[in-house]
């Protein structure tokens, strides 16, 4: 279709009146009459060739292409509204911050004791950090993201940094008790730690390791569940319990002797760290100056955040 001939006014009477279904709260909401949105909504059918709606006595229901059409539509609105505000905000200025938002156990173990470096080399790069729980969604209002999650279909670019393998990390004294023990006994009398995943029950990752290591008849379904692995590890430390997480986001904590890892056993469950960006965002300079910073850090591991700001690679 010829842009020229985009019809902006009758894709935007199509959004509310999908968002809201109903004519009568789209034109409320767009502070116009029922009948100026119904005519709009009419001419977009008319040029596309097929019904947006189901028109039925007091019940308007969006048809197989109106749900095709409404999320692009609302994201294409939303895209725009979003860089409008930033804009606005930045006054014509060049933008200089990015917003990145990072799961709270790598920004802490990982990412922030590195950014020096970043900010060493590219001065002129502001950057707006937020961090959150592991899993949440990708949808967010920044230009990079790293997401914690299983591989998926998005609307946004994803650079694979590194799948998880989970393995038993513990204080020294307790791994001590499993010297000569066999690993079902000492699975069985430990408090196990877990690590609370979004849409999936509190012994997840440990249901899959009992199950790998071929000790179904451990109970699993016990213990403490925390937000994030490092909340889990901080309490391994204090000297009780068991946690199950990647030991390449707690490599100086091994180092120094404060956790162990008294078994050998490891497993992938299936999640993995994302470098997550929208595809408008791509042709962004400060954009792809920290996607590729981040993607030669963290893209193969081991690695290690040591004091200084740097990372070895191995």
């Amino acid at each position: 279709m010829d842009r020229r001939w985009l019809p902006l006014n009758a894709l935007r009477a199509f959004e509310a009146a999908g968002r809201h279904t109903s004519f009568t709260a789209a034109a409320s909401s767009l502070l116009v009459s029922q009948s100026a949105v119904s005519r709009h909504v009419i001419g977009l059918e008319d040029l596309i060739g097929v019904p947006l709606f189901d028109r039925k006595p007091h019940q308007l229901s969006l048809t197989e292409a109106g749900r095709r059409l409404l999320p692009v539509v609302t994201k294409s609105f939303d895209r725009i509204d979003e860089v409008l505000e930033e804009i606005r905000a930045e006054k014509g200025l060049p933008r200089r911050s990015l917003k990145v938002t990072l799961p709270h156990t790598f920004a802490h173990q990982l990412a922030v004791p590195i950014l020096r470096d970043f900010r060493r080399d590219y001065p002129d790069i502001a950057i707006d950090i937020e961090s959150r729980p592991p899993l949440g969604p990708m949808e967010r209002a920044a230009e990079i993201s790293v997401v914690y999650s299983e591989p998926k279909v998005t609307d946004r670019v994803l650079d694979l940094l590194w799948m998880e393998k989970l393995s038993i990390l513990c204080h020294p004294d307790v791994a001590a008790r499993a010297t000569d023990v066999p690993l079902v006994q000492f699975l069985s009398t430990n408090d196990l730690l877990h690590v609370r995943i979004d849409d999936r029950p509190r012994n997840y990752p440990w249901e899959i390791f009992i199950r790998a290591i071929g000790f179904p008849e451990v109970k699993v379904d016990r213990g403490l569940v925390f937000d994030t692995a490092q909340m889990a590890v901080l309490y391994a430390m204090s000297g009780e319990g068991l946690a199950l997480v990647d030991p390449l986001l707690f490599q100086e904590e091994i180092a120094a002797g404060k956790i162990v890892s008294p078994f050998a056993h490891s497993i992938d469950d299936g999640y993995g760290y994302y470098l997550a960006i929208h595809p408008d965002d791509l042709g962004d300079t400060a954009v792809s100056v920290f996607r590729s910073w981040l993607i030669s850090r963290f893209s193969k591991p081991p690695f290690t955040a040591r004091p200084g700001g740097s990372t070895s690679g191995g």
